[in-house]
């Protein structure tokens, strides 16, 4: 029996109000076949919402020049968003993005406020702000925390990988979360989602990880506090952990990487490719039901201590 069936006559009715209700060129007629919907290819037999419409939405890219964020904004732009792409250098992401039509490149540091509003405003100008992404990279201190020699890790190098990769994104979020409370949320009261990145390295760092392991794990932890925090404001959290990912982070050839961590993903065994990234961006963009969780982007792969170094 087709699914639709099993709620006939009853759903047909409750549908049909449903649907009036939200009145919306977005959300599923109750009337196609099985309940389906076009958009997301999901049961819709009660004409619930379809998701958030990107088409003419902004999005901002924090960290655009990488390579999780030069995937990230080339398919939000094809998703008929308009993206600011914010990065330190300008340069950089200017060249990585020139592929890319309508981008708007702001200079912006993670832990530069008047850069980072700046850009959130020059985005929500060009249209509402219903997407921020969080994907910067940058240098992350490590060492042992006692070395054979009996030194201690400097305490001024574990801060600064914290600032960067854990304070950097807190001071992205909230002030992206502020520029997203003040626009008109849609009929169903969304104002958009946050979504930041954590690491492999949060739940199996390696020896010498300790600074970035803090600080991608403090990322992880901060998903589902912010999801509380931003509820009443219709904005949902959502955070990615990559595994070992082929981006020009490394500075050794990849094929290198790949034969060190690519044998040992459980399938399939090689790198994870940015556009992955990119593509579960724009999955957790369009599914109002993901809040406040942490995915693991990793193909399976569990670092042992001796393997995790470069995660």
């Amino acid at each position: 029996m087709p699914r639709a069936a099993a709620y006939a006559p009853a759903a047909s009715a409750a549908a049909a109000t449903a649907f009036e209700a939200h009145g919306q060129t977005d959300h599923c007629s109750p009337n196609d076949a099985d309940g389906a919907c076009p958009k997301l290819a999901v049961d819709r037999t009660f004409g619930l919402p379809c998701g958030m419409d990107l088409a003419g939405a902004s999005a901002v890219v924090v960290g655009a020049a990488g390579g999780l964020g030069r995937a990230t904004v080339g398919t939000l732009a094809a998703a008929g968003m308009h993206v600011t792409a914010a990065d330190l250098n300008r340069q950089a992401a200017e060249a990585s993005l020139s592929g890319v039509a309508g981008v708007d490149v702001r200079v912006a540091s993670v832990m530069d406020e008047g850069e980072l509003a700046t850009a959130m405003g020059a985005a929500a100008a060009r249209g509402p702000l219903r997407v921020v992404v969080i994907c910067h990279g940058g240098p992350a201190q490590g060492g042992r925390l006692v070395r054979r020699d009996g030194s201690v890790h400097s305490i001024e190098a574990f801060q600064r990988t914290v600032d960067l990769f854990l304070v950097g994104t807190f001071n992205a979020m909230r002030l992206g979360a502020a520029a997203m409370a003040s626009t008109t949320p849609d009929p169903d009261g969304h104002r958009g989602v946050i979504v930041t990145t954590s690491s492999i390295a949060a739940f199996e760092g390696g020896v010498g990880q300790l600074p970035y392991a803090a600080a991608k794990a403090g990322v992880a932890a901060m998903t589902l506090v912010a999801a509380r925090d931003l509820a009443p404001t219709g904005v949902r959290v959502m955070s990615i952990a990559p595994g070992v990912m082929a981006t020009p982070a490394f500075r050794r050839p990849l094929d290198e990487v790949e034969e060190t961590f690519g044998r040992r993903v459980l399938f399939p065994k090689r790198l994870g490719r940015p556009q992955e990234y990119a593509s579960l961006v724009e999955t957790i963009c369009r599914n109002d039901y993901l809040n406040g969780e942490v995915i693991r982007l990793d193909g399976g792969l569990r670092l042992s201590a001796r393997h995790a170094d470069g995660a």
